[in-house]
């Protein structure tokens, strides 16, 4: 088996997105498939290269601004995205969030 690699727990939540990269001028507008504290995964028929740099704009409870780095490439279907920097209260609001969506899936599973 492989060893959990991931510091907080992931979620199956569509969250919509708007990504920044770096050295393009057009964002792109797309949802998670999967959110936690310390990252996310997006799903695109084009992915980023590993190891871009991206800026976030997330919609959870609001507008959360986040810098990025692509950590996995899936062509034709995705990135893992590892969430590198986030003010404060931006990660407040995430942790709510995420705990919103928590008690959530919590209550279905009763």
């Amino acid at each position: 088996m492989i060893p959990e690699r991931r510091k907080f727990p992931r979620f199956k939540v569509n969250v919509p997105v708007e990504i920044h990269a770096e050295g393009s001028t057009a964002p792109l507008h797309c949802a998670t498939s999967d959110l936690s504290l310390g990252g996310c995964y997006i799903e695109s028929m084009y992915p980023f290269p590993t190891g871009t740099c991206l800026d976030l704009k997330l919609e959870a409870s609001g507008t959360l601004l986040i810098s990025a780095r692509v950590v996995t490439c899936d062509p034709q279907f995705g990135n893992g995205i590892h969430f590198l920097r986030m003010l404060p209260e931006d990660r407040a609001t995430l942790m709510k969030f995420l705990g919103t969506v928590a008690k959530q899936e919590l209550s279905a599973h009763r």
